[in-house]
């Protein structure tokens, strides 16, 4: 329960303004919570560079735990984006547009045919997705569904993938969110303000702000709160480049997505505008840069895979840094031995597929509802 004193105005302080940290602050102040919301702007935030994926059902991930979070991740997005348009928040740049998985070239094959049999086997376990939205298909079906792709040797065609805007998925949230009283300040948290085992509050730029509750959505930054409590948060920036092109007087507004076995894809969006990525750069440090070697790697697969992309027009290269953890697997969870403090963070690549559905978790788990999903797998004393 929240039990506001005199010395404390909020109810919540979420550090981080990314899409985990403004969605846990969305489902806060949707239920009345007084919120405060620290978000600096981070260069290189990975939710402005991610590519927007929604796709649980086509990874080839094997943990139960992630696949059951990024179905359920995956089913809330209808829901949610019906609510930010009846709260009249802005457009989100969801929508259901399919996914080709395809092997290329011979080297691709094996890969394929692992991963089919995972697909095909969660599909039998599952009951899910149904036969007309995961099936097989042939070389002409998939390059009429994608004009611009190579010859394939192999393909898998899901109708139920979908595709997001990060950018304008978090200003949607934000919009809605300061609807109903949200705080935001652009700033950054320089340390936690610990009493005993509670965290009175946060020491920011402004001086000194106090709340019930702290969470910190920091993504890949999120570690130096921990490095503070001599707690781990064992979590790293791992660089990805991405790119935007232009296919003037193309019509590219139902191309399905395109996911090919080297760990690149390709992103077709309405009027011609075409994303492709993205580098996986560990050990990259917090250097959100362009690299002639990740140009050099993203052009180089975009044309192995879709050889009709040699015209496009280069509009921007974006630079995110993914939160990672090792074993993939993100932190949702309150802190043992600290009474009030929460870490939501090391999404990695699926940040704008997990994230809303996460902060949807963590303020139930902030509120002492009943958690509607089992998030066991995700919490901080795996690594204590």
């Amino acid at each position: 329960m929240f039990q506001r004193t005199s010395r404390k105005p909020y109810d919540a302080i979420i550090i981080g303004g990314g899409v985990v940290g403004i969605s846990i602050a969305y489902h806060l102040v949707h239920q009345g919570i007084n919120t405060l919301l620290f978000d600096r702007k981070d260069p290189g935030r990975a939710t402005h560079a991610g590519a927007g994926i929604l796709s649980p059902e086509t990874s080839g991930f094997d943990s139960e735990a992630w696949f059951d979070l990024a179905v359920k991740a995956g089913n809330y997005y209808p829901i949610l984006i019906d609510q930010l348009q009846a709260q009249q928040a802005s457009n989100t740049g969801y929508t259901r547009c399919g996914i080709l998985t395809v092997a290329v070239t011979e080297d691709e094959i094996e890969h394929f045919e692992r991963t089919k049999r995972l697909l095909f086997q969660r599909k039998k376990r599952r009951g899910q997705p149904t036969d007309d939205e995961l099936q097989l298909v042939s070389t002409h079906e998939a390059q009429s569904l994608f004009p611009c792709l190579a010859p394939v040797h192999n393909a898998i065609y899901c109708h139920s993938a979908a595709r997001v805007d990060g950018q304008l998925l978090t200003h949607a949230l934000q919009l809605s969110s300061e609807a109903q009283g949200l705080n935001i300040l652009e700033s950054s948290v320089d340390k936690l303000i610990l009493q005993g085992r509670r965290i009175m509050g946060v020491m920011a730029e402004g001086g000194a702000f106090y709340a019930d509750k702290v969470v910190v959505a920091g993504g890949a930054w999120s570690q130096a709160y921990g490095m503070q409590l001599g707690i781990r948060i064992p979590v790293e920036p791992q660089r990805g480049q991405i790119m935007h092109f232009s296919m003037k007087n193309v019509d590219t507004d139902n191309w399905p997505i395109v996911s090919a076995f080297h760990g690149h894809y390709i992103v077709s969006w309405p009027r011609g505008h075409i994303v492709v990525g993205a580098t996986r750069e560990t050990n990259s440090g917090y250097e959100p840069q362009c690299t002639a070697n990740g140009i050099y790697e993203i052009v180089g697969e975009a044309l192995r895979v879709a050889p009709g992309l040699a015209q496009a027009e280069l509009e921007t290269v974006r630079v995110g840094l993914r939160p990672i953890i090792k074993d993939k697997l993100p932190i949702l969870s309150s802190v043992p031995f600290i009474d009030n403090l929460y870490v939501a963070t090391g999404h990695g690549g699926s940040g704008l597929l997990l994230g809303p559905y996460s902060g949807k978790i963590m303020a139930q788990l902030m509120l002492g509802q009943d958690i509607e999903t089992d998030i066991t797998a995700f919490t901080i004393a795996r690594f204590l």
